[in-house]
C-alpha cells in the first residue's frame, strides 16, 4: 500500500486497479481496512482504529484516495466533497482521440444499479443526473490518446460513460465498449491529483500520483505543451 500523505487527520493512498476502497459482497479486503491495519501496526494503536471513507474510486480505477482519521475530518471533508471544494484531476488513456482539442462536455447521466452501468441520456429524463467535466488532450500516440481530465461533478462511472459517449473509449474499458481488456483487468483511468484546503489545519493541500507507465510512455514520446 503506498500511502502519499498522512498527519493527524487524514490519510491518502495511492489505490491500484483491482482494489476496493470499501468492503462489498465479494468479501475482499478493502482499502479502508488495510489503512486501519497500517494505522495500528505504524502508531502501535490498542483496539479499533478510525477510518473514514470520504470518496470512491471503482475498483478497477487507480489513483489517489483521501482517508479520514478523525470523524472531525470525516465530517467535513464530506461537506467538502459534497460542495464541490476539492479539486480532482484525472488521466485517461483512450482509443482514438477527440473531436477536439480540448472541450467541455455536459450529459445527462442514467444509472442503472442492476448492471452497475450508466448511461448517457436526453435532458428530462427520469432519474436523470446533469455531469460535466473538462478535457484536453496532453499526447497522442499511433492507437491511444493521453486525456487529461477535470471533474466538476461527481456522477457514478461519469468519465467511463462521458469520454465513451464522446467517442474515446478508456482502453480496458470492457464494459463501456473498449477493444479488449487490460493484462490487470483494470482500466486506463487515473485519480492523478488532489486539492483542496485542509480540513483542519486550513493549509493548502496538493497531491500527485506517480503517471501509470503505460501513459507516461506516450508523454514522453508524442507529449503536447503542457501549459
Amino acid at each position: 500500500m503506498e500511502v502519499v500523505y498522512e498527519d493527524n487527520h487524514l490519510i491518502v493512498v495511492n489505490k491500484r486497479a483491482g482494489e476496493i476502497v470499501q468492503g462489498d459482497k465479494t468479501g475482499d479486503k478493502p482499502l479502508s481496512e488495510m489503512v486501519k491495519d497500517y494505522i495500528k501496526e505504524k502508531y502501535a494503536k490498542p483496539g479499533n482504529v478510525f477510518c473514514g471513507v470520504v470518496h470512491r474510486l471503482d475498483r478497477p480505477v487507480a489513483g489517489l484516495v483521501v482517508f479520514a482519521r478523525t470523524s472531525k475530518a470525516l465530517e467535513r471533508m464530506n461537506a467538502m466533497f459534497r460542495d464541490g471544494k476539492v479539486h480532482k484531476t484525472y488521466l485517461a488513456l483512450v482509443e482514438g482521440k477527440p473531436p477536439r482539442p480540448e472541450g467541455l462536455l455536459e450529459d445527462w447521466l442514467v444509472s442503472d444499479g442492476r448492471i452497475n452501468k450508466t448511461f448517457v441520456t436526453a435532458a428530462g429524463s427520469k432519474d436523470a443526473k446533469l455531469a460535466r467535466l473538462r478535457y484536453r488532450m496532453l499526447a497522442q500516440g499511433r492507437r491511444y490518446t493521453v486525456l487529461e481530465v477535470e471533474l466538476l461533478t461527481g456522477r457514478k462511472h461519469q468519465i467511463r460513460a462521458q469520454l465513451a459517449n464522446m467517442g474515446c473509449v478508456i482502453k480496458g474499458d470492457l464494459k463501456y465498449g473498449a477493444r479488449r481488456s487490460n493484462p490487470d483487468g483494470g482500466i486506463s483511468l487515473q485519480a492523478h491529483k488532489v486539492e483542496f484546503v485542509h480540513p483542519v489545519s486550513r493549509e493548502n493541500i496538493s497531491l500527485t500520483a506517480d503517471v501509470l507507465s503505460e501513459m507516461q510512455l506516450i508523454l514522453d514520446e508524442k507529449g503536447l505543451d503542457q501549459r
